[in-house]
């Protein structure tokens, strides 16, 4: 038996589609998966470090681990026009961006790669666990913030304005959808084995369609203090067709990522490898 170490978010959307593969509901190929989790951000850097062999990280991250893992085809989230959120605390014009302190979710998050594309003026930026941007804006420590996960569906409730939708903005530009996370798998993996870990995560992901309520404790347990309400709606927003296979246009939607960024001076040059298992 094959036992690798799996790593992903408690968001949601990635407890609903790993929830079959770690608990034997499906066929797993003889893998045994020692999973943990933790903040997305956090995932981006213990793939730095090459710790997990299957490892959800950002698109942004994967732009400086393509040497080392390489992409499933099975899993991704990629925003069909919708993606993080640029609020504040007051209504904002663009002509005042270069001035704003900004908090972002990770500097390797695609949330970070998004803004910076978008609105390359904003130049003050920190970095932010990404459940304490909101209160930070509130508080008056930053003038505004992006903010990614289910903030999104509570931000108005708290007062906070919304300044752009970057995955509405990013459709704008490109006619796409945005790719935010993927799973990617060490590539000194064997091919047979990289091949096996991408059939069962698809399996895992066509379980969780076709059994929606299956992992609904798995998912709950891990989304804090998020309603079910929110938690589904969460799901729905970005476990879609991409998830269960990227072909041609998820994978050309990453690509056009990818491009943007050298055309915008964030990556000195496109990626040399194969991006796709």
């Amino acid at each position: 038996m094959n036992k690798l170490k799996l790593a992903f978010s408690p968001c949601p959307n990635d407890t609903f589609i790993f929830d079959a593969m770690v608990h034997h509901k499906i066929d797993t190929e003889g893998i045994e998966f020692e999973y943990y989790m933790a903040d997305v951000e956090e995932l981006n850097h213990a793939a730095f470090k090459y710790e997990p062999d299957i490892c959800k990280v950002s698109y942004h991250a994967y732009l400086y681990l393509i040497e080392k893992y390489v992409l499933l085809h099975s899993g991704s989230a990629l925003g069909n026009d919708v993606g993080p959120l640029f609020i504040s605390k007051n209504i904002v014009n663009q002509a005042d961006f270069s001035k704003l302190k900004v908090a972002v979710p990770g500097k390797f998050t695609t949330a970070h790669l998004l803004l910076s594309i978008l609105f390359p003026e904003i130049v003050n930026k920190s970095e932010i666990v990404f459940s304490d941007i909101e209160n930070k804006v509130l508080n008056n420590e930053f003038d505004a913030g992006v903010i990614i996960h289910e903030n999104r569906f509570t931000y108005h409730e708290r007062g906070l304005k919304l300044i752009a939708d970057l995955g509405k903005e990013w459709f704008k530009m490109t006619n796409q959808a945005i790719p935010l996370g993927g799973i990617v798998v060490k590539r000194n993996l064997t091919d047979n084995l990289k091949q096996s870990i991408n059939r069962v995560l698809k399996r895992s992901v066509e379980f969780a369609f076709e059994n929606p309520e299956s992992g609904k404790d798995f998912i709950r347990c891990n989304a804090q203090e998020m309603s079910e309400e929110v938690m589904f709606k969460h799901i729905n927003l970005y476990v879609n067709e991409f998830t269960r296979n990227l072909g041609d246009k998820g994978q050309k939607a990453i690509i056009t990522l990818f491009e943007k960024a050298v055309e915008k001076g964030l990556l000195a040059e496109f990626p040399q490898k194969s991006l796709f298992l």
